[in-house]
């Protein structure tokens, strides 16, 4: 198992939970409908498992340890919505038996694993012949921002060190691809597609949401304690994400490879 870099900080869950499935599965969406059965794995605080929820028969919703999965099972409570479940679950050896679900989905998980051949092998074990897997992950080494900040380059580098040391591949978005083959599926199709923060309040959030994540997050801690940066360069790159959002002319682009395998 790799380690989560990100954790659950505050300044995490912030850019965690305005993820849905039309700016994070939209891919997804025409191959759901309301007799699905769906298992999310790595559901996160759950903002894209309860939209899910809303238009399939049932979601099956994993995470790593009970403390992460009550984010996504107390949203469901909150939403009323009933037609969920919950399960703690390593994705490299899943509980649930062969063929259980219609539809399997990771969103933002694979990077994080140790074995990402393994867990789509996971994954399509317990799919359903005929059905789908899909993943969607970010490449980190695609990330394009404007202005050119040394301040960035360097935060961009220290996640790259730091993803590493954990076990995990921050550039998995352009190797989905490679590893469903490797995983054994035949029937891939692979897309991408984007996120980018350009308006005001687009760089506020992304901007303010990222100076905060570099001083208190998982990651901040990782750093400071492996001697990879002090708290003075973490200081200097919070607050180079602060002038990157309050300049008129920024703007940011995140790259998001992208797979449906079918079963």
């Amino acid at each position: 198992m790799a380690t989560y870099t990100h954790g659950h900080h505050d300044s995490v869950l912030r850019s965690h939970n305005v993820r849905d499935i039309a700016n994070s599965a939209e891919y997804l969406r025409p191959h759901l409908t309301d007799s699905t059965r769906l298992l999310d794995v790595g559901a996160g605080p759950g903002s894209i498992t309860v939209d899910f929820a809303r238009i399939v028969a049932h979601v099956t919703a994993t995470e790593i340890d009970d403390t992460a999965l009550s984010l996504s099972r107390d949203l469901a409570e909150a939403r009323g919505l009933t037609n969920l479940d919950f399960s703690v679950e390593d994705v490299h050896a899943l509980s649930f038996a062969d063929d259980s679900f219609d539809v399997v989905h990771a969103h933002q998980v694979l990077q994080h694993v140790g074995d990402p051949v393994q867990a789509l092998r996971e994954m399509r074990r317990v799919t359903v012949p005929g059905g789908i897997v899909a993943a969607r992950d970010a490449d980190y080494a695609g990330f394009i921002w404007f202005p050119v900040l040394p301040e960035l380059d360097r935060w961009l580098a220290l996640y790259d060190a730091a993803a590493r040391a954990n076990g995990g591949e921050p550039d998995a978005g352009r190797r989905l691809l490679s590893w469903a083959r490797a995983a054994g599926f035949e029937d891939i199709t692979a897309t991408a597609s984007t996120w980018c923060y350009a308006s005001a309040a687009e760089r506020a959030w992304w901007g303010g949401m990222w100076a905060d994540r570099i001083l208190e997050s998982a990651l901040a801690r990782q750093l400071v304690d492996s001697g990879m940066a002090t708290r003075s360069d973490l200081q200097d790159i919070s607050d180079a994400w602060k002038r990157w959002a309050d300049d008129g002319d920024g703007w940011f682009l995140v790259p998001h490879g992208e797979i449906l395998c079918r079963a």
